[in-house]
């Protein structure tokens, strides 16, 4: 996984660099002939490689740090172990994954100040398929842990 996520980002960083050399080239070529839409176009598609470093460094940053609260969870003994079904695909039977949701849900709820619970609902987020929650308990999680 890791490798993939390196070839990703490698690709989308060559991508941010070529998009800001154009936008770079654009901007001066507009300001040196006197096109101010060349000018414009170019301080425009500028804000894209922008943001997409911005994005890249945000998700990269997000997986270091839930790989690192894994880590201690693990080493903690506090990783979820619980063996549910899957499906011919590998995914988890979505059915066993919700019966577990009560217990850690709750937990989470009666210490909401401990990171550690959340985290552990998050990887049930994750392996359910709900990554929209997953990663919204995660980042809850890392201010958690964060502020503690």
């Amino acid at each position: 996984m890791k490798i993939a996520v390196a070839v990703m980002a490698a690709v989308f960083a060559l991508y941010v660099w070529l998009l800001g050399g154009r936008s770079i080239a654009l901007l001066a070529t507009g300001f040196e002939r006197g096109e101010p839409v060349a000018a414009v176009m170019g301080g425009a598609m500028i804000v894209f490689p922008l943001l997409g470093g911005w994005a890249l460094l945000r998700e990269l940053w997000f997986g270091y740090r839930a790989e690192q609260l894994s880590k201690r969870l693990g080493e903690e003994g506090l990783l979820p172990n619980e063996q549910v079904a899957l499906t011919p695909s590998g995914r988890v039977v979505r059915g066993e994954a919700d019966a577990l949701f009560p217990a850690y849900r709750e937990a989470a709820q009666a210490s909401p100040d401990d990171w550690r619970n959340w985290f552990r609902l998050s990887i049930l987020y994750d392996a359910a398929g709900d990554r929209r929650r997953a990663r919204e308990t995660a980042r809850k999680a890392m201010r958690l842990e964060r502020s503690a």
